[in-house]
């Protein structure tokens, strides 16, 4: 992982989705539920992975008691189809999940979509690899415009620093 030593802001072509969803760990001694949702999910990202024409651009995991994974998305319907495909890893493993554990409360689930216009997002990256909407989209130099939050976000010239930015 290249560390990146400079200020870098995020800039994807067009609308997008933001997409979170994850799982939470309700009763630890049930280890082969939690384990059939990780592993779940690991087969429909692969799958995502190795088929980028299905519309997943980036996605990043963080495991934990409540485990949570930012996709991001080149459109809603992209999103949707792969929810909905009958050839694909999601629709089974939904079933699944619904038979082996549905409303039980051993695994929580729970998801949430954000649909984001283009131009209506901001985003900021210092001293770190490439990283979440920066690697679904490029890194740009921070710099004239794109050296504040209101400039990124074209609501300033970006002149409106509250202190100089770092060489």
């Amino acid at each position: 992982m290249t560390i990146v030593n400079e200020r870098v802001a995020a800039h994807i072509e067009g609308d997008f989705v933001v997409f979170l969803i994850g799982a939470r760990v309700n009763r630890w001694w049930k280890i082969p539920q939690i384990l059939q949702v990780g592993r779940a999910m690991g087969r429909m990202l692969e799958e995502l992975d190795r088929h980028p024409e299905l519309g997943l651009l980036h996605h990043e995991s963080w495991p934990g008691r409540t485990a949570i994974i930012v996709q991001y998305w080149r459109s809603f319907e992209h999103l949707h189809a792969y929810a909905r495909m009958k050839d694909a890893e999601h629709l089974p493993a939904w079933a699944d999940f619904n038979r082996k554990i549905g409303l039980n409360g051993d695994v929580g689930i729970w998801h949430e979509t954000y649909l984001v216009r283009a131009g209506e997002y901001e985003a900021i990256y210092g001293n770190m690899p490439a990283f979440g909407l920066a690697k679904a989209g490029s890194a740009i130099p921070a710099s004239g415009k794109a050296t504040t939050a209101k400039g990124r976000l074209g609501q300033s010239s970006g002149e409106d620093a509250p202190i100089e930015p770092a060489a």
